[in-house]
């Protein structure tokens, strides 16, 4: 019988298991996730791999579209958010493995299998892909280059904390034992890396694969990119209310970064010593300086890749920290309001 959320709590593991499950939410995703499912389609022709779109509530052709797909099995649920309608696949699949992505992700074409390739090691329970675009943009180019400046981090760790949906995996066992993901989470963000948090206090170990790649559209246009620092950085603070000791430190986010995001306060607080007291050297003027030369690392690795936003990034990482700083702040103050523990719709 279905719960509260319409989610019928059926555990299909042993039930003719199979390999992985791949599972894909999906919210009015019709013009999205063709091209997801045409590229893995190819990936699950030996059977020993299956493929669940989850459609939470679509109000556009997004069930007709997919359905048109006889390999994909559908599932409806009510919308309930990103966080449910992954809970919601993980329940109704068979595969040993759950993998999982976006309805904006296009995987390569050996994206299963590298996925899948750290789970032969016994004491592996997760394991997180990347991503890369097509795009040539200015703005998209910049994200591009922040991840990948992410992945050097993260490839220096033998094991991490920290991982994406848009490219992700989990035994499934260790997956349902954890109650999933968060249902807390109204929005898909910060949902998927409240799990690996948790999964990582246990001392669980999970594997950066790099070679597991996913094409994704990032944002092409500067207020659309600051808009989703902001937004990553709100909901960020709710996975760290639930997991406060990865304040301190993640795999996945450079101490350096952190102390950028300090520039907004720092400056208005310099503004404030410069009007004052009228400096030889102003404050604002010091501090400026200094967040010039914490961006030379990211300068210099980016200069052989594109040279004109290695240029540019100063700027853009000053733009970036004061929306993460403004993000930060509010969403702070949003989970000092919200109760930090879980809330799922996964049977324990």
């Amino acid at each position: 019988m279905p719960n509260a959320q319409g989610i019928c709590k059926i555990d299909h593991a042993g039930e003719d298991e199979i390999a992985a499950s791949i599972i894909i939410p999906t919210f009015n995703g019709s013009k999205r996730i063709g091209r997801c499912l045409d590229a893995l389609r190819p990936q699950i022709v030996d059977g020993g791999v299956e493929i669940l779109v989850v459609d939470d509530g679509s109000v556009d052709e997004t069930s007709a579209v997919v359905s048109a797909y006889h390999e994909v099995r559908l599932i409806s649920q009510r919308n309930s958010g990103p966080a449910s309608a992954r809970n919601h696949g993980a329940t109704e699949s068979r595969g040993k493995v759950l993998l999982f992505t976006d309805d904006d992700c296009v995987p390569n074409p050996d994206w299963v299998t590298a996925m899948l390739g750290p789970f032969a090691q016994s004491e592996i329970v997760g394991a997180k892909g990347a991503y890369r675009t097509h795009q040539r943009s200015l703005v998209a180019r910049f994200v591009q280059l922040e991840y990948e400046s992410k992945y050097r981090f993260m490839s220096a760790n033998d094991d991490i904390d920290f991982i994406d949906t848009y490219s992700g995996a989990y035994r499934r066992d260790n997956f349902l034992a954890m109650g999933g993901y968060d249902t807390s989470f109204p929005v898909a963000c910060a949902e998927d890396i409240e799990l690996s948090y948790r999964i990582s206090a246990l001392g669980w170990k999970m594997r950066f694969v790099p070679q597991a790649i996913v094409y994704h559209t990032h944002p092409a246009q500067f207020i659309g990119y600051l808009k989703k620092k902001y937004k990553f950085a709100f909901w960020r603070m709710l996975a760290l209310r639930k997991n406060p000791q990865k304040a301190v430190r993640d795999s996945h986010t450079p101490q350096l970064m952190k102390l950028q995001v300090l520039f907004l306060p720092l400056m208005l607080v310099c503004a404030a010593i410069d009007i004052e007291a009228h400096p030889r050297i102003p404050a604002s003027f010091v501090l400026a300086f200094s967040f010039f030369l914490s961006t030379l690392p990211f300068v210099t690795r980016s200069l052989s890749k594109d040279p004109l936003v290695a240029l540019l990034s100063p700027l853009l990482l000053a733009a970036r920290a004061c929306a993460q700083f403004v993000g930060v702040t509010a969403g702070f103050l949003y989970a000092r309001r919200t109760p930090a523990a879980m809330t799922t719709d996964v049977a324990q």
